[in-house]
């Protein structure tokens, strides 16, 4: 039995990495981490806000994002504009309302303006109610950003940016978001003089 869980730790481990290193190999996801930097450090700058959401693990992923600007990522700064659309008391009552499809559309209406930018993780690209966010984002005028997986979904030609993570499972490719949201974060705080 041991050994079974040996190679049961040594095949996720080596699966991780392998898709690590395909994601770092990825050119064109690279720049578009750059980018997102620079945009998202000009946001901050002009007085706008990040939002993230996600389902599941996602959803997870998002809250994570949102109070690495709001608390501290690695040193301390000041606070950044940003909130993961995560409000229980929303989801509920727009979920009771409405319908599970809504959650994030009506939150991405009340609060986005011109110049803010809408983060939406999924690993499938086709959950319906992100696909109503990046909608919603789109017609508030925010930067609509995807980190995507298999091969972006429904999602992708609504995304004015995609960071599209390698892996068959979700399990990878949230722990391929998370790792980029991470260094999206630290090379945005060197733009920003922190």
């Amino acid at each position: 039995m041991p050994g079974m869980q040996e190679d049961a730790f040594a095949r996720e481990f080596a699966d991780a990495l392998s898709c690590l290193q395909t994601f770092i190999a990825d050119g064109d996801a690279q720049a578009t981490l750059r980018v997102l930097a620079t945009k998202l450090c000009e946001t901050f700058q002009s007085g706008g806000k990040v939002m993230s959401a996600g389902n599941g693990g996602s959803f997870t992923d998002a809250l994570h994002f949102a109070e690495e600007w709001t608390g501290r990522f690695r040193n301390s700064r000041r606070p950044y504009p940003a909130l993961a659309l995560g409000d229980t008391s929303h989801m509920t009552c727009v979920g009771n309302d409405y319908g599970f499809d809504e959650i994030f559309s009506r939150m991405v209406e009340s609060f986005a303006k011109p110049g803010d930018m809408l983060i939406l993780l999924s690993t499938s690209g086709n959950s319906e109610n992100l696909v109503r966010a990046a909608y919603a984002g789109r017609a508030a005028g925010c930067t609509v950003v995807g980190f995507l997986g298999r091969g972006g979904g429904r999602m992708l030609p609504l995304c004015d940016h995609v960071v599209m993570a390698p892996g068959r499972g979700s399990d990878r490719i949230q722990e391929i978001h998370m790792m980029a949201l991470h260094a999206l974060i630290e090379e945005t705080e060197i733009l920003l003089g922190h």
